[in-house]
């Protein structure tokens, strides 16, 4: 997971959504540069001009949530987003995908939700990849709600946060983001990356909107989102759902794969997240 290319790739990623925007008739926003694909994370955190640093925060019952949280560059408080990780654990990619949020005017939080779970308490880097979805299998639901709650609760809390928080997860983490928005009436926005949805019967008390981004070809996934958008529709709660066509399952981290479906993919979702937070929970 943490295999490192040249940095030049890397930039030559970055530069991805610009070039698509610039051919579609505009210039790119700040904010709609892509995270790094799993194998550039390392670099480009190594390169990045923000300030991220590994945070402590209670959750009570429940022991400390060790995070990676990077501030924004900007004059005035700024939105909170918390970015919940795939079934991998807190990995570079994922710090990665908070620095982006960052840069694109947030104060994103990235919690490591194995904390305190590995040998002799650690978290996600005291195993291996089988050792961390092997944990992340057996975390209680409810604990993880909690923890993500101090969390949130933390963040906004910071003096150079605004109010106003979201979610934003990716696979199982995407799941969890859709868990989220059910048990918190006071949460912002939820985005769910390739996460399957909640039961219907779980859907009435959602208050947050809620945007789905999702790969064609991830048949698992997908089978669940139909339902609980027609329930959604029903209940007059907002859950705006994109599919791609010809991308698959995690397709912001192997924007590589796919021959280049996963790339085009990711060059419209994340700018679209970029915009879904900044209308729901301010710029």
């Amino acid at each position: 997971m943490r295999q490192s290319v040249s940095l030049v790739r890397s930039c030559r990623l970055a530069l991805v959504p610009v070039v698509l925007a610039v051919a579609a008739g505009g210039w790119a926003q700040v904010g709609d540069t892509l995270p790094a694909s799993n194998d550039g994370a390392r670099d480009r955190l190594n390169a990045s001009p923000r300030h991220g640093e590994w945070v402590s925060i209670p959750a009570e019952g429940s022991g400390p949530v060790e995070s990676w949280i990077v501030y924004p560059e900007r004059a005035d408080a700024a939105p909170v987003v918390v970015v919940i990780h795939e079934i991998y654990g807190l990995t570079d990619w994922i710090r990665g995908v908070a620095d982006q949020l960052a840069e694109a005017g947030f104060i994103a939080i990235a919690p490591d939700l194995l904390s305190g779970k590995g040998p002799d308490g650690g978290r996600t880097d005291s195993v291996d990849r089988d050792g961390a979805v092997a944990l992340v299998r057996g975390l209680d639901a409810d604990e993880v709600q909690t923890r993500l709650a101090a969390v949130a609760a933390w963040g906004t809390a910071l003096p150079a946060a605004a109010e106003s928080y979201g979610v934003v997860g990716f696979c199982w983490g995407g799941m969890t983001s859709f868990r989220t928005a059910v048990a918190d009436p006071d949460l912002g926005a939820a985005v769910v990356y390739y996460g399957t949805s909640p039961d219907n019967d779980a859907l009435a008390g959602i208050e947050a909107p809620v945007l789905g981004l999702y790969g064609s070809d991830d048949a698992r996934v997908n089978a669940t989102v139909p339902p609980a958008e027609e329930q959604m529709a029903a209940l007059g709660k907002v859950f705006e759902v994109e599919t791609y066509e010809g991308a698959g399952h995690g397709f912001l981290r192997a924007q590589e794969a796919r021959e280049g479906r996963n790339l085009t993919a990711a060059s419209q979702a994340w700018p679209r997240t970029v915009r879904f937070f900044r209308q729901h929970l301010g710029s």
